[in-house]
C-alpha cells in the first residue's frame, strides 16, 4: 500500500483534534475495519469509519477534550477539570470519576495500564479506564504529553520536565538539560523523541539519558511522528515542518502555509 503522510492543520487552537485509528482484527491500519475518533473543544467528539464521512457522537460534556487513546478494548478521552470519558464503541460515552480538578492533556496505554497527565504534575492511572488512581509525580509543572515504549512510560511538560516510569505508579525525574516547555513525546524506531518551545528537540533510547538535537528552528514545535523507516517529522508554529532520518540532521520543508501546525500522523 502506498505510504501516505497526513498532516492535520488546526487554526488558532479553534479545535484540538486527536485521532485514533483503531484496528479490530489486524495490526495494520485499515480504515475499512477500524474507527477514527476525534475530540476537541466544548466536548466535541466526531467519529468516522473511513476518515472521510464524519458524524457527531454525544459526549455528554461541555468540557474541552484534549487527548484520546485506545487500549484494552476501550477509548479513553481526557480534558478540562479532570474530565475522563470512556467508550467501547466510540458512540456511547460514560463519565468517569477522576477525583481531580486539573486539566488533563495527554493519555496513553501500555503495560496493561492507562496513564493520563495534566496540570500541576497530575498523573492518574487505570487498568480499565473506569477506576483511576492518583499518582505522585513530585513535580508541579504542567505535563502535556505521555507515551509508552521500551517497557517505559515517558511524560514531558513545562520547563523541560521529563519523568519516566516502568509501571505508571512510581515516577523518576530525568535531566533534560533544557528549561524550554516540552509539548509532545513519541516512541518509534527504538527511540523516544520530544519537542517543544524555541525549536527544542530531544531524543533518548531509554527515556533516562536525553540528547539535545539542533533543529535549526526557533518556532514552537507541537507535533511529532515516526514513520517510513526511521523518518521523523515535527510540525509547529507558522507552518514549520522539519524532517530527519537520523535525529541529528534536520531539514526544513516547505509547507506552503503560515498557519500553525499542531499535530501530525502517519499511515502505511
Amino acid at each position: 500500500m502506498k505510504n501516505v503522510l497526513y498532516i492535520f492543520l488546526i487554526l488558532c487552537f479553534s479545535l484540538t483534534i486527536s485521532t485514533c485509528s483503531v484496528n479490530w482484527g489486524s495490526n495494520k491500519d485499515d480504515t475499512t475495519s477500524g474507527l477514527f475518533v476525534s475530540v476537541g473543544n466544548s466536548g466535541t467528539i466526531i467519529i468516522s469509519s473511513d476518515g472521510i464521512t464524519w458524524i457527531f457522537s454525544n459526549s455528554g460534556t461541555s468540557s474541552n477534550l484534549w487527548g484520546i487513546n485506545y487500549g484494552n478494548s476501550t477509548f479513553v478521552t481526557v480534558g478540562d477539570s479532570g474530565t475522563i470519558l470512556t467508550s467501547s464503541d466510540g458512540t456511547s460515552w460514560d463519565y468517569r470519576t477522576s477525583d481531580v480538578s486539573s486539566t488533563l492533556y495527554g493519555v496513553t496505554y501500555g503495560n496493561s495500564t492507562f496513564v493520563t497527565v495534566g496540570d500541576n504534575g497530575t498523573i492518574l492511572t487505570s487498568s480499565d479506564g473506569t477506576s483511576w488512581d492518583n499518582r505522585t509525580s513530585d513535580v508541579s509543572s504542567t505535563l502535556y504529553g505521555v507515551t509508552y515504549g521500551n517497557s517505559t512510560f515517558v511524560t514531558v511538560g513545562d520547563n523541560g520536565t521529563i519523568l519516566t516510569s516502568s509501571d505508571g505508579t512510581t515516577w523518576t525525574s530525568r535531566t533534560s538539560n533544557t528549561s524550554k516547555n516540552l509539548y509532545g513525546v513519541i516512541y518509534g524506531n527504538s527511540t523516544f523523541v520530544t519537542m517543544g518551545a524555541s525549536g527544542t528537540i530531544l531524543s533518548s533510547s531509554d527515556g533516562t539519558s536525553w540528547t539535545s538535537r539542533t533543529s535549526g528552528a526557533s518556532d514552537t514545535l507541537w507535533g511529532v511522528i515516526y514513520g517510513k523507516s526511521a523518518y521523523v517529522v515535527v510540525v509547529g508554529t507558522l507552518g514549520t515542518v522539519l524532517t530527519s532520518s537520523d535525529l541529528t540532521t534536520w531539514t526544513s520543508r516547505t509547507s506552503n502555509t503560515s498557519n500553525n501546525l499542531l499535530e501530525v500522523t502517519y499511515k502505511e
